[in-house]
């Protein structure tokens, strides 16, 4: 099974403030030594956390998500077709609807036929897609 990882995730299992912390560190973990389940997520994904974690806590946070994290995800690269899907949704949804990260993780997840995401981000569950149950 392949399971999409959201920043949501990556920030709760960085920030031990986050109120998602101990649950994304249970749900990782136990994801990470599943031989079933292959994580991914997207270089937007990426992007978008390595912001939140260097603007709210410096480079030393961005240095643990690439040493800690990442090397148990695949990164896939966003390309055009989903980069587009992703913008039109976004803009369609309007005002208070997802992020463009959000709807291009959606796009993606859509075009690989993944169901379940690792995300404590309630558009996902809205979006459709199954969350693990805190």
């Amino acid at each position: 099974m392949i399971i999409f990882v959201d920043s949501s995730a990556l920030y709760a299992i960085l920030v031990k403030s986050d109120e998602a912390n101990v649950s994304a560190i249970t749900h990782f973990d136990a994801l990470l030594n599943d031989p079933t389940v292959r994580l991914v997520t997207s270089n937007y994904v990426v992007v978008e956390t390595c912001f939140l974690l260097h603007n709210r806590f410096g480079v030393q946070s961005v240095q643990s998500l690439q040493a800690k994290l990442l090397p148990g995800i695949s990164v896939w690269w966003v390309d055009e077709t989903i980069h587009q899907a992703g913008l039109m949704a976004m803009i369609q949804a309007g005002n208070n609807g997802p992020s463009l990260v959000d709807c291009t993780s959606f796009a993606m997840m859509d075009a690989h036929g993944i169901t379940h995401a690792l995300a404590y981000d309630r558009h996902f569950t809205a979006a459709g897609f199954t969350l693990p149950q805190h």
